[in-house]
């Protein structure tokens, strides 16, 4: 095994015009601060916009008046797409130049708002970020697992969805939150069965599969929704739920104590998932044949890697944790209702992909992702001006910007979506 690659990581070509992505992006950036100084700063008023550390208004916050600082974060986020034009630390000035952006938005936003509400709840806005993403960073390490192995995973969305159903159906039915969680784990993997079977063994086009995967997560649990959990809730859809875990010390540290460390299972779970995905996936020898396999299975194979074998296992694995993910709805908040997950998995997968099929990278596209769902939830509740409709949009329209317009050149592993036939 000491002579295979870790990882084949092919190098985009170096771009050699003077119109490089980072100059694209930086071009792009900057006019969209210059437009936001301009616009958000006409429509914001001179009330003070507050950024609390807390839960309400009360306590220390960051203030700000509306107009200078729409103007002011509009300003620094062009500034950064200039500095882009240099071809240096373009992730730090990307993420600066987002950030101005929004904070030039909710500086609008802010103390435009009625009177009363000129405040942004920081541990709130926190607590739901992560909050909403929890489901994102579970779906999105299934997608590691899977794709790392060289298998499409599309069925994301199907996976939550088995999960979410099995999790409130057989803890009602056991009165246990834990056993609904090993239910939720079982129903994923159900699901990975079967798209490992048809793609691995059958050979099945590994998209076409995922969809139709997820066609029939959504057509079966929305059948036996109606038959059983529709007839008589008490029996079936009154599931128990985790309770909230505080850590002691922690829990204390401002802002993120609160929102992190006075959380439930699932986001703990999550969190802890990413850091061993990543150790294994990166400095274990499961790790070392996970990614030879995913990216050239021949010659894992000629080494003694059983690939078909170990693909199984991964997709069998990525369908525990997608199910799990889908019982944070239905085992945290929520009974069970039809189509719950909502497109999730498909951002989830985007997740994967904007992160670049690492774990890591995948937490921080799902928190990305969270927070634009966050944000809509925020405005609607400051009654923004913005439509409802377009609120409920946030979310997805940050997905088709993050991976259109922000990834840029990335390659998947070499053999992901293509079937190995041992020779």
């Amino acid at each position: 095994m000491s002579t295979i690659t870790a990882e084949e990581i092919a190098v985009a070509p170096v771009e050699t015009g003077f119109w490089t992505r980072s100059r694209k992006v930086g071009v792009g950036l900057a006019a969209a601060g210059v437009l936001a100084a301009i616009v958000f700063g006409a429509l914001a008023t001179s009330q003070t916009a507050r950024f609390t550390l807390s839960e309400d208004a009360q306590g220390a916050a960051l203030s700000i008046d509306g107009t200078f600082g729409a103007i002011l974060f509009g300003l620094i986020a062009a500034v950064a797409g200039a500095a882009m034009f240099t071809d240096r630390w373009f992730p730090w000035l990307l993420g600066v130049g987002i950030v101005g952006f929004v904070l030039s938005f909710l500086c609008w936003q802010i103390s435009d708002a009625p009177a009363g509400q000129n405040f942004m709840p920081l541990v709130n806005m926190v607590r739901g970020t992560f909050l909403l993403a929890v489901p994102l960073i579970f779906g999105a390490l299934a997608g590691v697992l899977c794709e790392r192995s060289g298998v499409v995973n599309v069925a994301i969305e199907g996976q939550l969805l088995m999960g979410a159903f099995a999790g409130a159906l057989v803890g009602t039915m056991a009165a246990s939150a834990w056993i609904g969680l090993i239910a939720a784990a079982i129903g994923g993997a159900f699901v990975s069965l079967l798209l490992a079977i048809f793609t691995i063994r059958y050979l099945v086009d590994q998209v076409v599969m995922g969809i139709v995967l997820n066609l029939l997560a959504l057509g079966l649990t929305g059948f036996l929704y109606e038959r059983l959990m529709q007839t008589d809730q008490a029996k079936y859809n009154q599931p128990p739920h985790f309770g909230s875990w505080e850590i002691p010390l922690l829990k204390d540290i401002p802002v993120l104590g609160p929102a992190l460390f006075r959380s439930n299972l699932f986001l703990y779970l999550a969190l802890i998932l990413v850091l061993v995905v990543h150790i294994a996936l990166f400095r274990t020898r499961w790790g070392l044949r996970t990614r030879s396999v995913g990216e050239h299975p021949t010659a894992a194979d000629t080494l003694g890697v059983r690939v078909l074998g170990l693909r199984y296992r991964n997709v069998l694995l990525a369908g525990v944790v997608a199910g799990i993910g889908g019982a944070s709805y239905t085992l945290l908040l929520y009974s069970f209702t039809k189509n719950m997950i909502g497109g999730k998995g498909f951002i989830a997968l985007a997740a994967l992909i904007f992160g670049r099929w690492s774990p890591t990278g995948a937490l921080l596209a799902a928190l990305f992702f969270g927070f634009a769902d966050q944000l809509g939830v925020y405005l609607g509740a400051i009654n923004s001006i913005i439509p409802s409709q377009f609120l409920a949009m946030l979310p997805y329209l940050a997905t088709i910007l993050a991976v259109a317009g922000l990834v840029g050149r990335v390659r998947a592993p070499a053999a992901d979506g293509k079937p190995y036939i041992k020779g």
